[in-house]
């Protein structure tokens, strides 16, 4: 399993790598994705599945959060407390029965605020006790699903990810399918991904009592009895615990070999500029318009094309760190206090720490990370000055200011282009570079005469 001398990644690497941004919209600890492909691949082959169905099996467990983002924005406003806190802590609760899931979503409701806060939230949660989860899960795998199919991914990938939350009973979520109604692919996954919370959390006995409580109701009796006998795979047990403990180690088991191609990539970058934007309601769209702008400007000062496309691909991960900021910050309208602030400000190294896994993607994660930097070193997160920002940071910084202030917000409509100057234009300089605004200044106000 060790890494080979190339120095680009295959799809699978890549994708491996990006699922620890998908751990932190669920509030895991970085590499759960990756840990339940380890422990989902070796239950495939204990079942005996052909080749192609392990690799399957592994792009489900790597892409299974890929819809989260999409339901953050309704697991605050449905709770009114921190969207990673209560998605982490569903995974340690048998959601599916009635009394735990009403006493879960009672605890959760607006922690540490007054009873007549959380009495203005109950209304919500009225009615059958799955039908929230239902909610929120059906947004979640439907998301997933069509992310996969974007990507390329097989109808049995696709349908494993729409089916993730199913249990054997027919109690799960959303469609209350039964037994083998369920994709085989959507039964190893779902129990490999428990296991490894439980493992990671409470320990390895823990896990393991867990899955013989659930046989029959979560998970199909045949895979828990298959599963018995990872019990003593103390190779797999010791990669899981090494991963755990530095998230950086590969423990990738399928095929390496096949480099990524330069359409692959691409299609990846958007796919995951789309569930960065889906996080809030307030970043809609934002990193596909910012990569835009910036290529308008890699286009002005004349950038070649592979130039414009590591620009590109920057732009639309720039925001990948996001994922583990809390919704209760991104999604609140008011001035955030200095330790909300704080948190907003650890998202461009979350950017820098997950883009630094993939090889090839060197030039990429110095830019995707620099995008908050200033020019007089008063920016974040590692405070640079001009003389340590090139241009493609100075072009992703600008387009990342143009486009929160050009675009409309939930809060407030889209400013006009002279007004959104006239506020670069007081940065200019010692925030943001001048030669930089000049330019955009000449492309919009052209492109509106143009429009004219």
């Amino acid at each position: 399993m060790g890494r080979t001398k190339r120095s680009k990644s295959s799809v699978a690497e890549i994708l491996a790598a990006l699922s620890h941004a998908l751990d932190l919209v669920e509030g895991q600890p970085q590499g759960h994705a990756a840990r339940t492909a380890l422990i989902a691949g070796r239950l495939a082959r204990v079942i005996e599945l052909d080749e192609q169905s392990q690799r399957e099996t592994f792009y489900v467990s790597v892409l299974k959060d890929s819809g989260c983002s999409d339901n953050s924005a309704r697991v605050h406003k449905l709770f009114g407390g921190d969207d990673l806190l209560a998605k982490r802590n569903v995974k340690l609760i048998d959601w599916s029965n009635p009394v735990i899931s009403v006493k879960y979503a009672l605890t959760h409701l607006v922690p540490g605020g007054s009873v007549v806060q959380k009495l203005r939230k109950v209304p919500a949660l009225l009615g059958p006790p799955n039908l929230v989860m239902d909610r929120l899960t059906e947004a979640r795998c439907t998301r997933a699903s069509l992310i996969a199919r974007k990507l390329g991914f097989s109808a049995p990938v696709a349908e494993a990810l729409q089916n993730l939350d199913e249990h054997w009973d027919g109690k799960g979520s959303c469609r209350h399918l039964r037994k083998e109604e369920i994709p085989l692919l959507s039964r190893i996954v779902s129990l490999a991904q428990t296991l490894e919370v439980f493992v990671s959390t409470f320990g390895l006995d823990a896990g393991f009592d867990m899955l013989e409580s659930r046989k029959g109701k979560w998970f199909e009796p045949a895979l828990v009895r298959a599963a018995r006998g990872l019990r003593t795979d103390s190779e797999l047990w010791e990669l899981h615990h090494r991963h755990l403990e530095d998230p950086g180690v590969n423990i990738t088991e399928i095929d390496l070999e096949n480099e990524a191609s330069s359409a692959d990539i691409d299609q990846i970058c958007e796919a995951f500029a789309a569930i960065i934007d889906a996080k809030s309601s307030f970043t809609a769209e934002h990193s596909t318009r910012v990569a835009s702008y910036a290529c308008e400007l890699g286009q002005f000062f004349g950038f070649a094309p592979e130039r414009l496309t590591i620009l590109r691909r920057a732009a639309l991960l720039h925001d990948v760190g996001k994922l583990g900021v809390s919704n209760m910050i991104l999604d609140k309208p008011d001035k955030l206090t200095d330790e909300e602030f704080a948190a907003v400000k650890l998202h461009p190294k979350f950017s820098h720490d997950i883009l630094a896994r993939i090889r090839g993607f060197e030039r990429i994660t110095e830019i995707a990370s620099a995008h908050h930097e200033k020019l007089n070193g008063r920016g974040y997160w590692r405070g640079l000055c001009a003389d340590q920002l090139d241009l493609e940071m100075r072009i992703l910084a600008v387009s990342d200011v143009f486009d929160a202030l050009s675009a409309a917000r939930p809060y407030r409509d889209a400013l006009p282009l002279e007004t959104v100057f006239s506020i670069l234009d007081k940065d200019a300089g010692q925030g943001l570079d001048n030669a930089c605004i000049e330019a955009l200044k000449e492309i919009k106000f052209n492109g509106a005469q143009a429009a004219a």
